[in-house]
């Protein structure tokens, strides 16, 4: 089963990956699972878009607000709001279904712009991630809205 197979998650981080659930290229969207089997960061963003999330399973929340999200919980990420996605220890993996629209702007230290993570990106990261372990890159296909 995809949901268990550590293959299936595209690495974004040395800690953390995501599973594609759905992808418009048309809309510039896409959902995923985002895994961390233990504490992570991903890189400090914003989303000019709206973003969904809900949680799983585990721990997580955003190291510039001092709320963790658990099992159940929906977030609502506003537009602009720049954040950076920690995944706190727990005795299960985060996993957190998130729903993004438009790019992630990466922000370095100083809170700058330092690149973007779109839709082509994260179909090109999947494909070559799926070709490398075996499930094949046309695998995402299936996936596209």
């Amino acid at each position: 089963m995809a949901r268990e197979d550590p293959r299936f998650y595209a690495p974004l981080s040395e800690t953390v990956g995501t599973r594609p659930l759905w992808i418009s290229v048309s809309q510039n969207r896409w959902c995923d699972v985002l895994m961390c089997r233990g504490a992570g960061l991903v890189n400090r963003h914003y989303h000019p878009q709206q973003v969904f999330a809900y949680t799983i399973s585990g721990k997580w929340g955003y190291l510039e607000h001092d709320w963790v999200a658990t099992a159940g919980d929906w977030v609502y990420e506003a537009p602009g709001e720049s954040h950076t996605l920690v995944a706190y220890e727990s005795d299960e993996p985060m996993r957190v279904t998130f729903n993004v629209t438009g790019p992630l702007i990466w922000l370095d230290e100083t809170g700058e712009p330092n690149g973007t993570f779109d839709v082509f990106d994260y179909i090109a990261l999947v494909r070559d991630h799926y070709e490398k372990n075996g499930i094949g890159a046309d695998y995402i296909d299936q996936l596209m809205r």
